[in-house]
């Protein structure tokens, strides 16, 4: 298990989270570790790079584009 030590914690801070952790029946330290567990949350589930990016920009609504209908199949390139 890793350590984390916090540098420069006010003193209202620190008193409050006493008070904090008292009221619960924690340690401050427990207390610490349930606020972080909460403010991250659960991870995620993983995404792809165009899922991503479709999730950014759902909002901004999409584009109806008229595609030609296809009615000859696709030729060869031609050579030089």
């Amino acid at each position: 298990m890793a350590a984390l030590t916090i540098r420069g914690l006010d003193d209202e801070t620190r008193a409050r989270l006493r008070v904090q952790a008292a009221q619960h029946g924690r340690s401050m330290e427990a207390e610490v570790r349930e606020l972080l567990r909460e403010a991250l949350g659960p991870p995620g589930p993983v995404q792809g790079l165009g899922s991503r990016v479709h999730a950014r920009f759902a909002a901004v609504g999409g584009v109806d584009l008229d595609l030609p209908s296809r009615s000859e199949m696709p030729r060869a390139p031609l050579e030089p």
